[in-house]
């Protein structure tokens, strides 16, 4: 896979308040889970892609993070407005690029390299301007849900402190995965709008944006409810580090 057809962006400006404590106020993709930060485990799964053509999205303590990771480069998100402000953070990095855009969580240390793979083979195979990532489960997760029409096709995604009782029930789930058609990708973020729950630019609505205009858009439902896992908590923390283990 050539360096000029797919490049990536990795959130990592996340302060994560919910993991922080007197003893620990590490940005939250610098926290350690057996031995590494979980970082590093998001980058591992990407060295498919040369290290140029990973770009880290930082904010919080970003010079932490730029000095433990100092091959790669990097774009600065300085307010915290949602995913898809932080993409678009990274819009000068990617100056110029017409390829394909593969956005992933600097927090979710237990996606494997060959789901990010299968992810960009579909999108690149498919022709679609956007594919997104998804995973099928029973569990009840906090996890945006992949509404389908009547064909079976991707309508939108609805994030979970939006969601009716009945798109509550719904299976599968939203990994916060995508890959964008680079050039297509610009104008959709900067055409979204804070109109949800949170009073966030969420990236969730870049896919129906795409839709709307009449692009394809592409569902890839290899995740597993494992590798969707982000760390947001010290369980969580807790939990990734004893699957991390069990993988060892």
């Amino acid at each position: 896979m050539s360096s000029s057809t797919v490049k990536a962006v990795v959130l990592c400006a996340g302060k994560g308040t919910r993991l922080q404590s007197e003893a620990c106020d590490l940005p939250k993709v610098l926290r350690r889970a057996n031995g590494e930060a979980l970082l590093y485990y998001v980058l591992e799964s990407l060295s498919f892609l040369p290290r140029e053509d990973v770009i880290l999205v930082v904010g919080y303590k970003k010079e932490d993070i730029l000095a433990a990771y100092p091959d790669y480069p990097s774009a600065v998100q300085d307010q915290q407005l949602g995913t898809g402000h932080a993409v678009l953070s990274a819009r000068e990095a990617l100056e110029g690029f017409d390829g394909h855009v593969l956005v992933c969580c600097g927090d979710m240390p237990l996606m494997k390299r060959s789901t990010y793979q299968s992810l960009v083979a579909t999108h690149l195979r498919e022709g679609n301007a956007c594919t997104l990532l998804s995973g099928v489960t029973e569990r009840c997760l906090p996890y945006g849900r992949i509404v389908r029409d009547g064909d079976h096709k991707f309508l939108r995604i609805v994030e979970d402190k939006d969601c009716t009782p009945q798109e509550k029930s719904i299976t599968e789930l939203n990994a916060g995965v995508y890959v964008f058609e680079a050039e297509k990708l610009w104008g959709v973020l900067e055409s979204l709008r804070p109109n949800n729950a949170q009073g966030e630019y969420y990236l969730t609505d870049a896919p129906a944006r795409l839709l709307s205009k009449g692009e394809k858009v592409g569902v890839c439902s290899t995740c597993s409810p494992t590798e969707m896992m982000g760390v947001n908590t010290p369980d969580q923390l807790q939990q990734v580090e004893d699957i991390l283990k069990g993988r060892a």
